[in-house]
């Protein structure tokens, strides 16, 4: 259960909460396509990604050409097919930490979470530690969350949630993952 109290302190704040949650792909690709947005009208964009490790080719185009971006990874590999390690819980938990030191310093306009909902879901830490930081962050920050399974107390506490349903995908075709593309 959510701490109402979270939910009413939020909704005093001008900036707003944004999740993409579902089982269909984009939901990274959207909280980019917001971050492009914000970048475009001069904010500055922190992008945290949780749970991911890997090289994504959309880490090159940040560094190569959106230097008002930053991204930062606390994940180590994939391990959504099995059960998390100490080192993943370990990543994760720092991460979240690391976050919520840079939303309370407010150099940043726009903060995602990328991948946080499968945080979440794999209890790499606690909803009610995830929103502790987040009421932290300076007033008109954005916040952006991203994740399948996204739990019924961050819905609440969202703003704004879109839900991407997968109706047909190519990966049960047995097309693998492309680079620029997927990943």
């Amino acid at each position: 259960m959510v701490n109402s109290g979270w939910i009413e302190k939020l909704h005093m704040m001008k900036g707003q909460v944004h999740l993409y949650t579902g089982n269909g792909k984009g939901k990274t690709t959207a909280a980019l396509g917001l971050a492009l947005r914000a970048l475009g009208s001069g904010k500055k964009v922190y992008m945290a990604q949780f749970v991911k490790g890997m090289p994504y080719s959309e880490l090159d185009a940040i560094s190569g050409f959106l230097p008002e971006m930053r991204v930062v990874q606390f994940g180590r590999d994939c391990f959504i097919e099995k059960e998390p390690t100490a080192e993943d819980i370990e990543a994760a938990r720092k991460g979240l930490e690391e976050t919520g030191r840079i939303l309370q310093a407010g150099a940043y306009d726009v903060f995602i979470l990328d991948e946080v909902c499968i945080a979440l879901h794999y209890q790499l830490f606690s909803l009610e530690e995830l929103l502790r930081v987040l009421t932290k962050r300076k007033q008109d920050a954005e916040l952006i969350l991203t994740g399948r399974y996204a739990p019924q107390g961050l819905i609440d506490f969202a703003d704004l949630v879109t839900e991407m349903k997968e109706i047909k995908h190519y990966f049960g075709r047995g097309l693998k993952a492309r680079r620029g593309i997927e990943f």
